[in-house]
């Protein structure tokens, strides 16, 4: 009896984890790349080499232009996919300021962007 109890806890233990951790599981990055979905192109239509290394020129150059600190908050929430909270840590701000500032970048980029002739 005691076994049987123990291996219905066990699963009972497995799809409650499961099913905690399926929600959340890619939830920073799906959030990240929701974000820069409004600037980049659409990705549903097959897009050749070329403009593929123009549009990472185009943010290259874009990168540039941006101070240190725009540009370490745009690679780490972007790049790296870090959450909004642990970037302001990193950045000794608070997560609004840093919030503000994603957005007026994405903003930046995508004139940035339009100016080069690269935005859909």
């Amino acid at each position: 009896m005691r076994t049987f109890v123990c291996k219905i806890a066990r699963n009972l233990a497995t799809k409650k984890y499961h099913s905690n951790t399926a929600a959340i599981r890619n939830s920073q990055y799906d959030l990240a790349l929701e974000e820069l979905e409004e600037v980049l192109a659409d990705k549903n239509s097959v897009e050749e080499a070329y403009e593929a290394e123009e549009l990472a020129e185009a943010i290259n150059g874009f990168m540039a232009t941006l101070n240190y600190t725009d540009r370490f908050i745009f690679t780490r929430r972007y790049w790296y996919s870090d959450p909004v909270k642990d970037i302001a840590k990193m950045a000794h701000s608070t997560t609004n300021s840093v919030t503000v500032r994603l957005f007026r970048i994405r903003e930046k980029l995508r004139h940035y962007l339009e100016k080069e002739g690269l935005l859909v």
